[in-house]
Order: structure tokens, then sequence, then C-alpha cells
């Protein structure tokens, strides 16, 4: 499913720094070193702990990205460099991404599973998959794709030949899941198990079961 880029700044609310090429946007990304089908793909800046967002810009224009979303780190007087360019600017850039894979989501009538767990998650998808490949056309995470920017390239792939969707979800802070299962949105959930990986962003075992 296609989306056009004016679709998508009414979908995560946007406001236009400057219009572009009015493209089909296929792909979304945030790693300028994965780029496969620069026209038809939106570069989300999601900033890191050490770079910022903003900073991949060049470098994926230069590789025919043609279409941004980006925050205040983004100065306005770079879109002379860009002059064919897109920019879509929203007050936080990962929400912006999860509104627009939520949407997707809903666009699909057919059973989604969930897993979650400390441990076992990728390989509890990999034989689910296995089990069903033959009765259901699936599609599911790509290899860990579990966090916060995870989940949402995995649900992005959903289409209209699929019939079945198997998604990973990983935490490590409270709040995360509530996050992930407006993207997710499973129909049936699996607890693979909960131990002790990744906690410390939690205040009690209850609190990261619950």
């Amino acid at each position: 499913m296609n989306y056009k880029v004016d679709h998508i700044s009414d979908i995560i609310g946007a406001q236009w720094l400057q219009k572009g090429q009015q493209m089909l946007i296929e792909d979304i990304l945030f790693d300028s070193r994965k780029i496969s089908f620069p026209p038809a793909s939106l570069f989300f800046t999601i900033s890191g702990e050490r770079r910022k967002g903003s900073d991949f810009i060049e470098d994926a224009y230069k590789k025919g990205v043609l279409n941004f979303v980006v925050d205040d780190s983004f100065s306005s007087d770079d879109l002379i460099k860009y002059p064919d360019a897109g920019f879509l600017k929203v007050n936080n850039v990962l929400d912006a991404l999860q509104s627009l894979t939520s949407f997707h989501r809903n666009q699909f009538q057919y059973p989604v599973i969930g897993i979650t767990g400390s441990n076992g998650k990728t390989i509890v998808k990999e034989w689910l998959y296995h089990l069903l490949s033959n009765d259901y056309q699936i599609v599911r995470s790509p290899k860990s794709y579990n966090s916060q920017i995870g989940v949402p390239l995995s649900v992005w792939q959903m289409g209209t030949e699929d019939n079945l969707g198997i998604f990973e979800a990983g935490i490590s802070l409270s709040g995360e899941m509530q996050r992930l299962e407006k993207i997710i949105r499973p129909d049936i959930g699996i607890i693979t198990f909960i131990g002790d990986a990744h906690s410390e962003g939690f205040n009690s075992l209850r609190e990261k079961i619950d």
C-alpha cells in the first residue's frame, strides 16, 4: 500500500517547511546506509544518543531520497541545499513514525499475533511462521525488529496480499508497551517468559509484567 506525501502529512499532523515532488511513498527509512528505493522513500530523522537525525539528511539526499520528516533540530536555513526535496516538520519524529504505522495497521482486518517476553520472542515467531506458512500468507517481523523503531518498520510491511501478521514487541522502559500496542494491535498475544533481562528500566518485576 502506497501513500501520497500530502496524505502522510495529514496523518502525522505535520507542517510543511517545503513541498517537493509529490511522490507515492512505499518505504520508510531512518538509516541513510539502508536505502533501496530512494524516490519512493520517506526519511524519518530520528536522533540517537550521539547524533541528530538531521545530520544524515545530506547523505540520504545525495542517494536520491526526496522527502524527509524533521523536528526543531533541522534549521529551515538549510532548505536551500535541497531545492527539490519535501520537508515535513513535527514535534517528535519517533511519534510521527509510530502514528503513521499505527494508521497503516488499521487498514487491515486480518488476524495479528503479538509476541513479547524477556527471551525467546524471535524463535517463537519463526516457529509459528514455519508451522503456519502452508496455510497462511504471513507478514512477520524481520530478524529481531521489536523496538520502538523496529516495530513500526515491521508493521509497515503489512499488505493486502497477506492474511496473517506475526510481530515481536520488546520493551526496556515503563510505558513502552502501550506505544507498541497501538501499532501492533494484536488479536492474539503470546508471552514467552518474563525474567531479569532488560529490567533496569522498571521498579519491580511486577511493574514489568504489568
